[in-house]
This record gives C-alpha cells, sequence and structure tokens, in this order.
C-alpha cells in the first residue's frame, strides 16, 4: 500500500508540474493578446494548481495507518478530495455558463506564436489526462481519476477558448457563447460521475451485496447460522462486519480457525482485507 500511495504522490506532482506549465503559457497569451477569455483560462489553471498541492497533502494523510482518533485509517479523506474535486467542477460549469451569458465584447488580437502555445497546452493536457487515467485504472485511484477528470476538461474549455478566441476576432461572438455552454454541460456530466463514485463510500453504501456475502460465509464447515451481515466502503477497499453462529461445544482455537478460513474467502473472493468477525456460540 505505502508503495501504491508513493506512486500517486510523484503522478500527483509530475502533473502539478504540468499544470505550472501551462498557467505560464496561459497567462503570457492571454497578456501579449488582450483575450480576457484566455487570461480566465488561465486563472483557471491557477485553481488545477492549487488542487494538485491540495490532492498531495491530502494523499499523504490518507496515506497514514489507523490511530485512536481514526481506527478505521484515514482512506476517507481521499474520498473527501474527489468530491470537492467534483464539486469545484459543477461550480466551474455554473460559472462557464454565467460568463458566456454575460459576456462583453471586447477588441483582442491574435498570432501564429500565440496559437501554437495554446494549441501546445492542449497536447500538454490531453497528454497528462491520458496517461493519469491509465495510472489511475492501474492503482485503483480514485482521487487520481478525479484528477484525470479535471485535466479533460482543461482540455474541453481550452479548446472553447481557442475556438471562441478566435471567431471573436472575427466578429462571431455567438458562437464563442454557444461553445462555452457545451463545454459546461460536458464537465457537469464528468462531475455527475464522481459524485456517483464519492457518494456510496461517504453515506457508507454497501460495497458487497448481502446475498452474495450469505452465499460465501455458509459453505465454510462450521458455520451454524449467520447473524449479521454488513459491508461499507473505506476509500476505495471493501471493509466487512460478520456476527456467526458456531457450535457452542467448540474450542477457541476451533472457532478462531473458522474466523481465519472466512478472512481468506473474503479477502479472495471479494478483496475486501478489512474484516470484522464476532461468533456467538450457539447449543
Amino acid at each position: 500500500m505505502e508503495h501504491r500511495d508513493t506512486k500517486i504522490l510523484r503522478i500527483i506532482l509530475i502533473e502539478g508540474f504540468a499544470n505550472l506549465t501551462v498557467l505560464s503559457i496561459k497567462l503570457v497569451v492571454g497578456l501579449v493578446t488582450g483575450s480576457l477569455a484566455v487570461l480566465g483560462d488561465a486563472v483557471h489553471s491557477l485553481t488545477d494548481v492549487i488542487n494538485n498541492i491540495v490532492a498531495w497533502l491530502v494523499t499523504r494523510h490518507s496515506a497514514k495507518p489507523a490511530d485512536s482518533r481514526h481506527p478505521y485509517g484515514h482512506r476517507k479523506f481521499e474520498t473527501v478530495a474527489v468530491f470537492a474535486l467534483a464539486a469545484l467542477l459543477a461550480i466551474l460549469a455554473f460559472e462557464l455558463v454565467l460568463h458566456a451569458i454575460t459576456r462583453e465584447t471586447t477588441e483582442i488580437t491574435t498570432g501564429r506564436l500565440e496559437l501554437g502555445l495554446m494549441l501546445g497546452v492542449l497536447i500538454i493536457n490531453i497528454v497528462i489526462s491520458t496517461w493519469q487515467r491509465s495510472w489511475a485504472k492501474r492503482l485503483k485511484s480514485d482521487i487520481l481519476l478525479a484528477d484525470a477528470n479535471h485535466t479533460f476538461s482543461d482540455v474541453l474549455i481550452t479548446a472553447s477558448v481557442i475556438v471562441g478566441w478566435q471567431l471573436s476576432v472575427m466578429g462571431w461572438v455567438w458562437i464563442d457563447q454557444l461553445c462555452a455552454v457545451v463545454v459546461a454541460g460536458l464537465i457537469l456530466y464528468l462531475a455527475f460521475g464522481l459524485f456517483k463514485r464519492t457518494l456510496p463510500v461517504l453515506l457508507d453504501e454497501r460495497a458487497i451485496e448481502e446475498d452474495k456475502l450469505r452465499a460465501a460465509v455458509e459453505v465454510i464447515d462450521g458455520v451454524r447460522a449467520i447473524r449479521r451481515v454488513r459491508s461499507r466502503w473505506v476509500g476505495s477497499a471493501r471493509a466487512v462486519d460478520l456476527i456467526i453462529e458456531v457450535d457452542a461445544k467448540l474450542s477457541t482455537a476451533a472457532a478462531h480457525e473458522i474466523a481465519d478460513q472466512l478472512e481468506t474467502l473474503l479477502a479472495d473472493r471479494f478483496d475486501a482485507h478489512d474484516v470484522s468477525i464476532h461468533i456467538e456460540p450457539r447449543s
């Protein structure tokens, strides 16, 4: 687990430097051309850099082992960070729509160098988003997936800004506004997907279907009855809570062996490594 967290931290750090580069390019292009849209996109990139800093700090904190105040560990800090990123995406989408509706016509300039730099920004974001998404799947990291979605939203926003910037020079401001609204809809869709991933964890929704758990537990020799079966998510890990009944005449060692078999079964079949088993005697 420590090796996984180290990789996640390194990926977030690399993306942070990439976002800092993108921020610098957008700021230069915005100042040179006088485009408020590009400058606004630069401000958005500043929030990306801040997000990377927050994600890095949260990931370091969530990797800490359990303690007296957090007996289940700190993995939900990662889930809370993903939820916060989803909320930021939603806010950004609404701000984009508002900006499109209330945008004032301004005289701006364009040039091959500036356009080339902005296209370079697009390429950087596409590469970073694709690379980060592949690592998110490999490491099963929600926070990397959220950051990859955020970076992909940057691609959409920057593309919209470039189109709007070029069309504004030609006088077609309404097309720029339409592009902004479409991009906002796509960002909201990405945010909705992240909310769907985080809310079940924060609300302690079941991680494994109860019927499947019962069916798996019942096959263990020595289990006379199952009183309670519960499961939930702890970050990206599954936790299971069981109360089972065994023969009252069994020795403590025999009952403990049944519990060991259950822990191994749940880990192998459901990837549940945080298992709590309470054993009750039954006559």
